[in-house]
C-alpha cells in the first residue's frame, strides 16, 4: 500500500510566534514522524511577494522560519522540506493550470472578493491596489499541491476554499489530457489550538500581540509579564474562563500540570506569581530549541543547504513529472510527430503514465488507459529520477524500449501489440 502525501506550506512573511508553534509547527513536526506519511513542507517565499514588498524582510523571515521548524525537530532527511523558488516547475505548472482555470473560479477567491469589497465599501475603484499577482494567487497555491500529487492538505476552515479550487483545477486537466492529477484533500483537524495574545486577543501579527518563539529568556519573561490580568489582588479567586494567561498555559502543560494551576486560581495566586509559573513552564519546553535554533540562524549556509538539497529531492519528482505533463498539453519536440495530417480531429481520452511511491521506499510506475485498465507495471525503483527516465523511454521508443526495461517490468497484462497501441496513442494524441 503506497503511503499517504501530505503537504504544508508556510509563508516566508514574519518571526515565528508561540501561536504559530503551537497551531503549526509543533503538531506539524509530530505527524511528519507518523509511519506511512509521506510529508513535503515548503517555504513559500513566492506567495510571500504578494503581501511583502521589503526584499531583507523576506530573506530574514525565510532564514528565521527554516532555523524554527528545524530547531522543532523537522527532520530533513525524513521530510522533504524545500524552498518554493528552488522549484523551477512550480512556476511553469502555474501557467499550464492558469490555462486551465476559469476567471469566474477565481473571482470567488476569499482574498480577492475581500479587497474588492473593501474598496467598493470605502466608494474606491474595486480592483485598486489588487495586483494580478493576489488574483492568481489561487493557482500558484493549486500548482505546490498538485505537482507532488499531494492527498492532504492540512489547512485552517477558512482555507478549505484553496483545497476545493485545487480539486477544480486537477479535474479540469484531467479531462482535456487524461488521467495526471490526484484531486487533493483538505484536512482539517476538529480543534486547531488558537493562543490569545498579549492583550487577550487572538496571537496575531495583524495585532502586534505576539510573542517571539525563541525570544530570549530575559525577552520572555518581560513579555510574559505584561499579558494583560483583572485587577483581582492576591488572595482574591480568579477565573480560568477568559484567562489568556491560563490559556497559554494550557497549550504547553499537561492534564495535571493545568489542574495545579487551575486549584491555584481558585485559592488566588497573585498574578505575578501565576506569570512565573508560566514562564518557566514554556522555558522548560523552549529553551533546548532555543539554543538549536540560534546555532543554525548563525549559520545560514548550513540552512541554504538543507533548503537545496530539499529542492533537489523535489525535483527528482517534478522534473521528469513536468516533463509528462509539457507532453500531454502538446509542448514536444517536432521530431516526435507522429503524423502528418493537417486535419483536426477529435479530442479522444489517452492512455496515461501513473508514478507513485510504495510503502518499502521503492518508486513505481505504471500505464492505463482510457478506462482505467493496467496495460503495463513496473518493479521498483530506487529514485523518481530513475522510474522517470524509464517512462520518457517507453514514450520516445515506444515498444522496443519494453525490450531494454524488461527487467523492470511486470509480466505484461495484455499483450504486447495492446501496450504498443497505447503508447504510440500517447505519443501522438490521436
Amino acid at each position: 500500500m503506497s503511503s499517504v502525501r501530505f503537504l504544508t506550506g508556510i509563508t516566508t512573511s514574519g518571526t515565528p510566534h508561540l501561536g504559530n508553534y503551537v497551531g503549526s509547527i509543533r503538531p506539524s513536526v509530530r505527524a511528519s514522524q507518523t509511519a506511512g506519511v509521506e510529508s513535503y513542507y515548503f517555504l513559500a517565499d513566492y506567495h510571500a511577494l504578494i503581501k511583502v514588498d521589503d526584499p531583507a524582510r523576506i530573506q530574514r523571515s525565510t532564514l528565521e522560519i527554516a532555523a524554527s521548524w528545524l530547531a522543532a525537530g523537522l527532520d530533513p532527511e525524513r521530510v522533504t522540506f524545500y524552498r518554493q523558488s528552488d522549484v523551477p516547475e512550480i512556476p511553469e505548472l502555474t501557467w499550464l493550470l492558469t490555462c486551465v482555470t476559469g476567471k469566474g473560479v477565481l473571482n470567488r477567491a476569499h482574498a480577492y472578493k475581500a479587497a474588492v469589497d473593501k474598496n467598493t465599501a470605502t466608494g474606491q475603484d474595486p480592483d485598486m491596489d489588487v495586483t494580478a499577482g493576489l488574483f492568481m494567487y489561487p493557482v500558484l497555491m493549486g500548482a505546490d499541491i498538485l505537482m507532488f500529487n499531494a492527498h492532504k492538505v492540512p489547512v485552517g476552515r477558512d482555507q478549505i476554499q484553496h483545497i476545493e479550487m485545487a480539486r477544480d483545477m486537477a479535474n479540469s486537466f484531467n479531462h482535456l489530457y487524461g488521467e495526471h492529477f490526484v484531486p487533493p484533500q483538505a484536512e482539517i483537524e476538529a480543534s486547531v489550538a488558537t493562543l490569545p495574545g498579549l492583550d487577550g486577543r487572538k496571537m496575531s501579527k495583524s495585532y502586534d500581540n505576539t510573542i517571539p518563539l525563541f525570544a530570549s529568556r530575559e525577552q520572555l519573561k518581560k513579555l510574559i509579564a505584561g499579558i494583560v490580568t483583572d485587577s483581582r489582588l492576591p488572595g482574591e479567586a480568579k477565573d480560568t474562563e477568559g484567562s489568556a494567561l491560563f490559556q497559554i498555559y494550557q497549550a504547553f502543560a499537561s492534564e495535571d500540570e493545568t489542574a495545579t494551576l487551575r486549584q491555584a486560581y481558585a485559592e488566588g495566586i497573585a498574578w505575578g506569581d501565576a506569570k512565573q509559573v508560566l514562564f518557566e513552564r514554556i522555558d522548560r519546553e523552549i529553551a533546548p530549541m532555543r539554543e538549536a535554533y540560534l546555532g543554525l540562524i548563525n549559520n545560514p549556509a548550513k540552512i541554504e543547504a538543507i533548503l537545496l538539497a530539499g529542492a533537489a529531492k523535489a525535483r527528482n519528482h517534478a522534473t521528469p513529472f513536468m516533463a509528462t505533463l509539457r507532453h500531454a498539453v502538446g509542448l514536444r519536440r517536432l521530431s516526435d510527430m507522429g503524423s502528418t495530417a493537417t486535419k483536426k480531429v477529435a479530442k479522444v481520452a489517452l492512455p496515461s503514465f501513473k508514478q507513485y511511491r510504495e510503502a518499502d521506499g521503492l518508486f513505481r510506475f505504471k500505464l492505463v488507459d482510457a478506462q482505467g485498465q493496467l496495460l503495463l507495471q513496473s518493479l521498483g525503483f530506487a529514485s523518481p529520477k530513475e522510474a522517470g527516465q524509464a517512462i520518457a523511454a517507453l514514450q520516445r521508443d515506444g515498444t522496443a524500449a519494453m525490450v531494454t526495461l524488461s527487467h523492470q517490468l511486470e509480466p505484461l497484462a495484455v499483450d504486447t501489440d495492446t501496450v504498443g497501441a497505447a503508447l504510440n496513442l500517447l505519443a501522438t494524441g490521436t
